[in-house]
């Protein structure tokens, strides 16, 4: 299956981060990332992966129904953009399987960075060539980690893994989108703030 539109990840249309593999690995520290944690990232995966559009959804249902955060996938007059939507979705549903499954290295380093930077004024809307609000607040996208978080419990239940198993998904796909934010951020403050 390609990759969906717009999605760079490992290319050179990537913009280098600026966060280093020891920050990184510091980073994954402080969120207590762990090789076990990894393990059951690679078992989520099996089971959110097919799930991945459904979630999308959801967070997209949260989102619509908040005017302040619908306006960021809308034209200037807050009519809803379909075609920014449907671009888009692809690489958030791919997100999801990349979160999971992508090593830690200098090209998922990368990414992330690029997906900080898309969320900012220095390259939001040029992936899509759309006319929406060309930043979104560092508020929202950190604000928003929550029902990212939250919403996705009830998708690793009733898939033939026990409690325990999936208690210790949760866990680590909870810290996994935490280290993803945590860099998500570093595109919007200087070097010496983040």
């Amino acid at each position: 299956m390609p990759d969906p539109a717009g999605y760079t990840y490992g290319t050179d249309e990537v913009a280098r981060s600026p966060v280093s593999l020891a920050e990184l690995d510091e980073l994954r520290g402080t969120v207590g990332l762990t090789e076990e944690d990894e393990h059951y990232l690679c078992l989520a995966a099996e089971v959110l992966s097919p799930q991945a559009e459904a979630m999308v959804d959801a967070w997209r249902a949260l989102i619509a129904g908040h005017p302040h955060l619908a306006a960021y996938s809308a034209h200037p007059d807050g009519r809803p953009d379909p075609r920014y939507s449907a671009a888009s979705k692809p690489r958030f549903v791919q997100w999801i399987s990349d979160v999971c499954t992508r090593p830690y290295d200098r090209n998922w380093l990368d990414h992330q960075h690029e997906i900080g930077l898309r969320h900012t004024r220095t390259a939001k809307n040029r992936t899509d060539g759309t006319d929406a609000p060309d930043h979104i607040p560092l508020r929202h996208l950190l604000a928003f980690t929550a029902p990212v978080i939250l919403t996705t419990k009830p998708f690793l239940q009733g898939h033939g893994h026990s409690q325990d198993e999936v208690e210790h998904m949760y866990a680590a796909w909870t810290k996994a989108v935490l280290l993803h934010v945590t860099l998500w951020a570093r595109a919007y403050t200087g070097p010496d703030d983040w």
